[in-house]
């Protein structure tokens, strides 16, 4: 895949205050784009994706779900508020974590089979990545696959309300849809501003029947998605806010919502953290990190946050060796001391910080605990150099110091 630097990208920042601007007065980018869809945000508002299905034409919505949604007893909800506006809807939960492409091949005959217009994603990030791919199909045609790389899908794709369930994979605000290769056993990463759903319905209700380890690592997903976010070459004032203010939330919240999880004010701040990391992330796109962490997820078939949690503090620290002056600004939104010291300082006190909170919540020390061998890391770094996320990073690895780094992380 062609790695294609976003339109409004801009270079590697070399001045950063406290207050979280890193481009000095004068030199941010002329031109500021900030897609987002429309949002609903708030306990018991379900319903109003309903509400919104049918606004946008809906009536025989496709709502795609997982078998735990299912059991949970939130997708029967939220087809039941369907039903209540006059809409048939199928449900489709064929799913498994980190969709595949021939999943996704199988919900569209799905679409196709009984007619379906709107689609409804119900579930976290894969099944929102799954709805997406299903949308990509139905206008396009083709497979999944075709579509890696940049506004690759043409065709204007069906409407999409998405209602996440988990708190951290920003999917339902974003431009980004990432699929697993089964054949190569790596994920690709579809990007295109038609991907940024119609509108988005935040629940927090949803967030209470995550399992601990669901939550652990899409909260981690989160904290990555707002610190790749802020230092990536596309970052522009309008991302940086909500950015850092992401960082800030997660590293405060997550680890209660862990010890109290039917804590509802502590889910509502996680939700609100997945939510503005994501408007982060598709605006500024996201770094190294995401690119390492889509090939050991397309390799072992492994939760996409667990691996961000093992492998950001060590691209921070690589990124930071290079461009140490963002991370001021991420220090002194994470109360660190170091953030009045030396930008180098603050680069490890960062660090430091994620890999205090990844413990916490149980995360791996290192991607051989997950099971990655040293014979994997050539084709994993290669991977990653292709992976379109690595377009942002601020610092452009080689490729020893790509397999170097992976090294470093096991």
């Amino acid at each position: 895949m062609a790695v294609v630097m976003p339109e409004h990208a801009n270079t590697p920042c070399s001045a950063h205050a406290a207050a979280g601007e890193h481009t000095a007065a004068g030199t941010g980018p002329a031109l500021v784009k900030f897609h987002a869809p429309e949002i609903v945000f708030g306990e018991g508002s379900l319903v109003e994706a309903a509400h919104a299905a049918v606004r946008l034409g809906a009536v025989r919505p496709m709502l795609v779900t997982d078998p735990g949604l299912v059991e949970a007893g939130w997708a029967d909800e939220l087809r039941r508020h369907l039903v209540d506006q006059g809409v048939e809807p199928t449900v489709w939960s064929g799913l498994t974590p980190n969709p595949k492409d021939y999943e996704v091949a199988a919900g569209y005959e799905v679409y196709r089979a009984q007619g379906c217009d709107v689609l409804v994603g119900l579930g976290g990030g894969s099944v929102i990545d799954a709805a997406k791919g299903i949308a990509i199909l139905a206008a396009n045609g083709g497979h999944i696959l075709d579509y890696e790389g940049v506004d690759r899908a043409s065709m204007p794709i069906p409407p999409m309300v998405m209602v996440p369930s988990t708190s951290g994979t920003g999917a339902d605000v974003s431009q980004f849809c990432v699929v697993t290769d089964t054949v190569r056993g790596s994920k690709i990463t579809i990007i295109g501003r038609s991907l940024v759903p119609d509108l988005t319905v935040i629940d927090p209700r949803l967030l209470t029947t995550m399992p601990d380890d669901l939550n652990a690592a899409t909260g981690l997903d989160a904290l990555t998605h707002g610190v790749e976010a802020f230092v990536s070459r596309a970052h522009n004032p309008l991302t940086d806010h909500h950015a850092l203010r992401a960082v800030g939330m997660v590293t405060g919240t997550l680890v209660r919502t862990i010890d109290e999880p039917l804590y509802m004010p502590a889910r509502a701040t996680m939700a609100q953290a997945s939510l503005e990391a994501g408007l982060a992330f598709t605006n500024a796109i996201l770094g190294a990190a995401h690119a390492m962490s889509h090939q050991v997820g397309g390799l072992l078939d492994l939760p996409h946050g667990v691996i961000n949690g093992v492998l950001l503090p060590h691209v921070v620290r690589f990124n930071g060796a290079e461009h140490p002056d963002p991370y001021v600004a991420i220090a002194s939104t994470l109360g660190l001391d170091e953030a009045r010291g030396p930008a180098a300082e603050a680069v490890d006190a960062v660090a430091a910080r994620i890999d205090d909170l990844a413990k916490q919540v149980g995360v791996p020390r290192g991607l051989r605990e997950l099971g990655v061998r040293d014979d994997d890391l050539p084709r994993l770094a290669d991977g990653a150099l292709r992976d379109a996320c690595m377009s942002t990073n601020p610092r452009t690895p080689t490729r020893e110091q790509m397999i170097d780094l992976f090294r470093t992380a096991m």
